[in-house]
């Protein structure tokens, strides 16, 4: 059997943290046991899910390397689903409801006034022809439920062991709106029989979805044994809330922009809620040796945005010149070297950081002149070019000796003095790059 899972989301908002991980977890599990991984758009809301919206997740799963092996719309197939729709009424299974919005809420409101289970009552099955006719001739067009059977469903799931759910305290679910368009559920299990889905892994707020798609899985022609279901646990944010597509700072694409590496997402992603520890990987192809659904534990994981920027900069300081050099290049620094990469990298978090750097080396910076008496004695004890990383050390050598300054009352100023900031790349690496006409100048106070 050839492993197929799915990474559906919604075209209705962009990828954030918590979707990149379903996706990272099913492409991971197809790569682990070679099997295929489907991208489906699932875009039968049409009010909400938009082109863009496709287009930008479709965006952000490449830059993360989540290269798919099949695509599919939702909105392509209303055809087959109208089919299932069909088979679904003439076994009985399908029948249509007229409350309104309204009416709903307020029987919901007596239920649970009095105590009892939420679920809907099926008044509808007890209407009449008549009363269905009045109904339409009002006005009001019917949507459609999926008559469960009232017996027990339950699975093995592959992180959280057996689950079960009575049909009896589960809600006959809506599958068709009242204007004929088709709900998730039943696009969803439609596409998952007619692509041969073999594994569905997803958020553990769909364990109640899953009970109703059993029920449609075999009235569909497909036996629920034929489907091994796992639901991980959500991240959280640090204060234990979950995360929500709509928090734009937790977005793949507001990540890309800050900086952020896609495999220190990826590093990140894959190893939280399991029992193996965060590294930084280089490839995501690192991550798929060891993958298995097996270490996710039941608890939430939280989310710490500052152990991914440790991850990034990890990455970053690992990372050679050959693979930063077009997008060191892309970020306005012509004439970019590796001598230059090799200097800042240890020091910086984001690849836009080694920007910073690269104007305080080529462009006029504002000095601060710390201790102006010591910044002019160190002019003056400048020595000729060429230099190399030695030179900072000769140079600084000979400013104590002539000035009996020493340690950080040495270094500060002259760092100070030459970079306008407290911390940064060594200057044995960043003098020759700033070079003497350069230094010169800001050692005497000029900005240069």
């Amino acid at each position: 059997m050839t492993v197929r899972v799915r990474f559906a989301p919604s075209p209705t908002g962009r990828l954030h943290l918590g979707n990149a991980r379903g996706a990272l977890i099913n492409w991971l599990f197809a790569r682990r046991h070679d099997g295929i991984f489907l991208l489906r758009l699932d875009n039968t809301d049409t009010e909400r899910s938009t082109k863009v919206f496709a287009l930008g997740i479709e965006t952000d799963l490449h830059w993360l390397g989540l290269t798919w092996d099949e695509f599919a719309r939702q909105s392509d197939r209303f055809g087959r689903y109208a089919e299932a729709v069909d088979r679904l009424k003439e076994m009985g299974r399908l029948y249509p409801c007229y409350e309104t919005a309204e009416e709903l809420e307020a029987r919901r409101f007596r239920q649970v006034a009095g105590g009892g289970v939420q679920v809907y009552d099926r008044t509808a099955l007890r209407l009449s022809d008549a009363q269905k006719k009045a109904y339409e001739a009002e006005g009001r067009k019917p949507h459609w439920r999926f008559l469960l059977n009232p017996a027990e469903v339950a699975w093995t799931d592959a992180i959280r062991g057996p689950v079960s759910f009575h049909g009896a305290r589960l809600s006959d679910p809506v599958l068709v709106r009242a204007d004929g368009t088709p709900i998730y559920t039943l696009a969803s299990v439609v596409d998952d029989i007619e692509f041969d889905i073999t594994h569905i892994i997803r958020g553990e707020d769909h364990v109640s979805n899953t009970a109703v798609q059993l029920q449609l899985f075999e009235a569909l022609g497909r036996a629920p044994a034929s489907l091994t279901f796992a639901h991980f646990s959500l991240l959280t944010d640090a204060g234990g809330h979950n995360l929500s597509k709509r928090l734009g700072s937790l977005s793949i694409g507001a990540l890309r922009s800050e900086g952020i590496e896609a495999m220190a997402v990826n590093s990140l992603l894959a190893r939280l809620g399991t029992s193996d520890p965060v590294e930084a990987k280089a490839r995501i192809e690192d991550l798929i040796p060891g993958f298995d659904l097996d270490k996710f534990s039941r608890a939430a994981p939280k989310l710490d945005l500052d152990e991914l920027k440790r991850l990034n900069a990890k990455l970053l300081h690992d990372m050679p010149f050959a693979e930063v050099r077009a997008r060191l290049a892309a970020l306005d620094m012509p004439g970019v070297d590796e001598a230059f990469w090799l200097a800042v990298r240890p020091n910086i978090a984001t690849i836009k950081e080694a920007g910073e750097w690269w104007r305080i080396c080529h462009e006029p910076v504002a000095p601060v002149l710390a201790d102006a008496g010591l910044a002019s004695r160190a002019a003056d004890l400048l020595p000729p070019e060429p230099w190399t990383e030695a030179t900072w050390g000769e140079w600084t050598k000979a400013v104590a000796a002539a000035t009996g300054r020493k340690g950080r009352d040495l270094f500060m100023p002259l760092r100070l003095a030459l970079t306008a900031r407290e911390h940064g790349p060594e200057l044995k690496s960043l003098l020759p790059i700033i070079g003497r006409n350069r230094a010169a100048a800001r050692l005497s106070g000029k900005a240069a």
